[in-house]
């Protein structure tokens, strides 16, 4: 209770404020979310401030079942990091060493999604180089796949590449987009699926305005 507490406390006052005033952010489609789980929200990812944004798009009394998928080898790294990795903003650690088998791999998150979480995931792997989408991994198909058939919500961000890029540590005010897209199910073929979501990714980056501008 103290964790999902200061959770709340945490995103009141410190990140939406940055996201919605520091930052500014054109949101679309803000009701295709999942307002409960299981549910699986898949994202492009460039930024530092990626999971940060995702997350103050829920309400506050939705945040606690709001669980990103991490890098351990990141987010683990230290101590103080660690705490407030998996006490404050309550990530799902993942082994991206290639050291655990898929089913060990996705137990964590197979469990979060069987209480009614929302998983947060970035297909990606990494975060790319700015604004550029990167070829997407299969892992989140076996994850919703071997999750009870769960759906998977797109969701496309631009502009947090350049407020906040690889290797940045302090974030500068650009104006961001997040377009919301629709909700998709794994069928019997993983390359159809990562497909229809490249697809899917493409055409949300097409309706984002600071895109445009740049070309």
């Amino acid at each position: 209770m103290f964790s999902n507490a200061l959770k709340k406390l945490f995103f009141l006052i410190i990140v939406k404020p940055v996201v919605f005033i520091g930052l500014g952010v054109n949101l679309f489609n803000r009701e295709k979310l999942p307002d409960s789980g299981p549910a699986i929200i898949a994202a492009n990812h460039n930024s530092h401030l990626d999971t940060m944004v995702l997350m103050s798009l829920f309400p506050l009394g939705q945040l606690p079942r709001v669980r990103p998928v991490a890098a351990a080898d990141y987010f683990l790294r230290n101590r103080l990091m660690a705490w407030f990795a998996l006490r404050v903003i309550g990530i799902i650690p993942l082994d991206r060493q290639g050291q655990a088998a898929r089913d060990e791999l996705f137990a964590e998150c197979r469990a979060a999604l069987e209480r009614g979480e929302i998983l947060l995931v970035f297909p990606e792997g990494s975060r790319g180089a700015p604004e550029q989408l990167q070829p997407l991994k299969k892992g989140v198909y076996h994850l919703a796949k071997s999750a009870g058939m769960t759906g998977v919500t797109t969701v496309v961000m631009h502009g947090l590449g350049r407020s906040m890029p690889k290797g940045g540590s302090m974030p500068v005010p650009f104006n961001c987009d997040v377009v919301v897209g629709e909700t998709h199910y794994p069928g019997d073929n993983a390359t159809t699926f990562i497909d229809t979501l490249n697809g899917a990714f493409e055409e949300q980056l097409a309706q984002c305005l600071t895109r445009r501008v740049e070309e």
